[in-house]
């Protein structure tokens, strides 16, 4: 029996994890994934993922791999996954995948979607999954400052310190903004996102709504390339991780 590389998607609520990544002595998503399948196998096995959500974000769609030997078909590992997993993670879907599939490296592009509430009485049952904020959005504006932010961009102003050595050159190629009731999805797709970058992009246009920049503001802060000049990060709860893409 030879090893096989498996591809999965899960979702999750990221509330109580600080994050996607393997933190020794916190509760991350990659760990809680390691520790089911340590638990089938008896020894270490790495899961790696589509990207790295941050402390409190959340997932519906993210994409991870690993290999594995055993004598469980696809649909049995799946189940074996959630029987064991905590009651905030689940694998949606698994199966065999090809030798060479990475789930990180294969990617061809991403969707995130930031989630506002904007009702009168508090979101009791939503809380931990939305932004909310009191005064009323000017959408139009916001749409013509994600209108300057769509395309390839040097997203350096929009990201939390990028290593010395790294690209923050990203294309944006849609930023959709829809008002739904008492809620605003911004829904964000792109080939790559930086760290922070869709909570810092949703902060900026949220300012823009509030009538603190102009869409032209934007595009300045955008060319500057100063992270200091950029509206405050979103707060995490309200991202969610919508899809990964591959060809």
């Amino acid at each position: 029996m030879s090893q096989k590389n498996y591809k999965m998607i899960i979702s999750y609520d990221g509330t109580r994890y600080f994050g996607w990544e393997h933190q020794p002595g916190k509760d991350t998503i990659q760990g809680k994934l390691e520790a089911v399948l340590e638990k089938l196998s008896g020894s270490y096995i790495e899961v790696l993922g589509a990207g790295r959500t941050d402390a409190g974000v959340h997932a519906k769609g993210m994409c991870a791999h690993f290999s594995l030997e055993t004598e469980l078909d696809a649909e049995e590992l799946r189940r074996y996954f959630n029987r064991y997993l905590p009651e905030d993670i689940a694998v949606k879907q698994l199966r065999e995948a090809s030798p060479r599939f990475h789930a990180r490296y294969n990617a061809t592009g991403k969707t995130y979607r930031y989630t506002i509430y904007q009702g009168e009485s508090k979101p009791v049952f939503d809380r931990k999954f939305v932004w909310t904020i009191d005064e009323k959005l000017d959408l139009e504006a916001m749409r013509a400052a994600a209108g300057e932010l769509q395309g390839q961009h040097d997203f350096a102003a929009f990201c939390k310190a990028a290593g010395k050595n790294k690209s923050t050159v990203r294309t944006v190629d849609a930023i959709d903004i829809k008002a739904k009731g008492e809620y605003l999805q911004l829904t964000f797709h792109g080939d790559g996102f930086l760290r922070n970058m869709v909570r810092i992009l949703t902060g900026t246009l949220v300012a823009v709504g509030k009538g603190e920049l102009t869409p032209e503001d934007v595009a300045a802060i955008l060319e500057e390339g100063d992270r200091r000049q950029a509206p405050p990060t979103a707060p995490a709860q309200g991202l969610c991780l919508i899809k990964v893409d591959y060809e």
